[in-house]
């Protein structure tokens, strides 16, 4: 036997004690008894490597189990997320901080343009706003919102606080800042303020004892 069919015949000891495969010709040696519609079966065992892969998975999977968990005080998934938690807070808190144009609701001025206009009457409508004071703002089951009477106050920053936060107790006025952004809100507001002075076709009586603007 040369020296090139040695390291073949080597190659062939190693291949077959990883797998355990058993030679082509042999298989009545481990051929059970069971047949399935003229199916055999062989009773061949789990390839070595397997068997060590999965072994090595185990012992890896203990060491990490009682090494990182169990005997390292710094880390701690509990500790870990209240971390996070907080490291959030600080960072809305932040972004709050350098845009206070965005969440100081004391900064609202009403909006006089068009388009913002135009996206409150918008709002106004498809937020069945008119089921209460109808298109004209005139008023019917709840107050006309073209005078200058006004029950929680007619300012834009009044305005706006009664849509995010929602009217009298028992009124059927809801809070609509968890439904409608913030400046979809202020839009909203600033058109109603636009609407002061226009003559409903049937407006409602006064109603409240703000008058706005005096």
């Amino acid at each position: 036997m040369n020296k090139n069919s040695e390291k073949i015949s080597g190659w062939k000891k190693f291949m077959q004690s990883m797998t355990k495969a058993h030679d082509l010709g042999t298989e009545e040696d481990i051929l059970l008894d069971h047949d399935y519609d003229g199916i055999k079966e062989l009773d061949n065992v789990l390839p070595p490597w397997w068997l060590y892969g999965f072994y090595i998975t185990i012992a890896i999977s203990i060491f990490y189990y009682t090494q990182v968990f169990y005997n390292s005080e710094e880390y701690s998934q509990e500790k870990e997320y209240a971390a996070e938690v907080e490291q959030g807070k600080k960072d809305v808190e932040a972004y709050k901080a350098a845009n206070p144009e965005l969440f100081d609701d004391s900064n609202i001025v009403a909006l006089t343009d068009d388009a913002s206009l135009a996206k409150g009457k918008e709002l106004f409508a498809s937020k069945t706003c008119t089921a209460c004071h109808l298109v004209d703002l005139g008023g019917s089951i709840g107050p006309n919102l073209t005078d200058n009477k006004w029950i929680l106050g007619g300012g834009v920053k009044d305005i706006y606080n009664t849509i995010s936060k929602g009217g009298r107790p028992g009124k059927g006025m809801i809070a609509w800042e968890s439904t409608i952004s913030r400046e979809e809100r202020i839009q909203l507001a600033s058109y109603i303020v636009s609407m002061q002075g226009v003559a409903p076709a049937t407006p409602k009586a006064e109603e409240g004892d703000i008058v706005w603007p005096e």
